[in-house]
């Protein structure tokens, strides 16, 4: 199939997905709200007076359930390689999560105090090379699990996204060991043909 008839079939497809027309209707700014309002309703993520990470936040979603569920004594800090329009009781940064800099700017950015919970929603650029999207998306999970080990309270928990195909085994047995509880996800928002899931741990080990 040639990119133009692949693109005009994504784009029809978005156009009538049930989630994209819900997203529009309820002041969403994307479908994957509904992938972490359906996490959250499950598995109870978020609390009031929580302090969330958002680690591939952009253009929003997560950070909008997140601050909504988290009251005005919750704060979120969000960070994104792309820019992400401002929301009030969100503090973005804007930059390349594979980079020390960043990273180090995410730590200060907590101010002293340790997260609750880090939800990963990150993800490469797509190349359309498999084994190369695969290895990059693998190693944005462990950056993602290495950060949360850093800014996560003993007992906190973290939420990310991962792609099943080489890397997954070696990496969810990484959450075993630094989680005592880890569980997979696969929300009803999350399109059916895609390889995406999502990883659980509870209860950061000490």
């Amino acid at each position: 199939m040639s990119r133009s008839k692949t693109s005009k079939a994504w784009l029809r497809e978005h156009i009538n997905d049930p989630y994209v027309q819900k997203a529009k209707a309820e002041g969403y700014r994307s479908r994957a709200a509904y992938k972490l309002l359906e996490l959250d309703r499950k598995d109870r993520l978020l609390a009031p007076g929580q302090l969330v990470v958002d680690l591939g936040a952009a253009p929003g979603s997560w950070s909008q359930v997140a601050v909504a569920k988290l009251g005005a004594k919750g704060r979120v800090v969000a960070m994104d390689l792309l820019p992400m329009e401002p929301l009030p009781g969100v503090l973005f940064l804007q930059g390349d999560f594979r980079e020390q800099e960043i990273l180090d700017a995410l730590l200060l950015a907590l101010g002293g105090s340790k997260a609750d919970l880090v939800i990963s929603d990150l993800a490469p650029n797509i190349s359309g090379i498999g084994v190369s999207d695969q290895a990059r998306s693998m190693y944005l999970a462990e950056l993602a699990l290495e950060f949360a080990g850093k800014c996560l309270k003993p007992g906190g928990s973290l939420l990310v996204k991962v792609f099943q195909g080489a890397g997954f085994t070696e990496f969810l047995a990484a959450m075993r060991k630094a989680f005592t509880k880890v569980g997979s996800r696969k929300p009803d928002a999350s399109r059916g043909r895609s390889s995406e899931m999502y990883l659980l741990g509870k209860g950061l080990k000490s």
